[in-house]
């Protein structure tokens, strides 16, 4: 499977509620972040957990997010942030506001 996408892309996390085994947090669904980096193509372990090959394989992104933008009344520092590795499968383009400084692969301040 092709990439989708590249450092400093936004995306939104899908918000799916399935049941089983689910590598995506629940915290960051819904959620608007922005790609870090391409950490490669692995088999799918959703598939795999349930006795599948887990083919084709799905890319895995790290995907940056605001820390404030996950959990409300985050009292930390604003340009606190979390990097979540999640496959593309959970992952549409999110055409929100620009990414702020920081967000993306250059200038990375974590």
């Amino acid at each position: 499977m092709t990439a989708r996408f590249a450092p400093g892309d936004r995306v939104r996390v899908q918000e799916r509620h399935p049941q089983g085994h689910i590598r995506t947090p629940y915290y960051c669904r819904g959620r608007a972040g922005v790609i870090e980096r391409l950490c490669g193509a692995f088999r799918d372990p959703e598939r795999r957990a349930y006795g599948g090959d887990g083919l084709p394989k799905q890319p895995l992104y790290r995907v940056r997010f605001r820390q404030r933008d996950l959990w409300p009344g985050y009292a930390g520092r604003d340009h606190d942030t979390i990097e979540i590795e999640i496959y593309q499968h959970w992952l549409d383009p999110d055409a929100g506001a620009p990414a702020e400084p920081g967000q993306g692969s250059q200038g990375h301040d974590a």
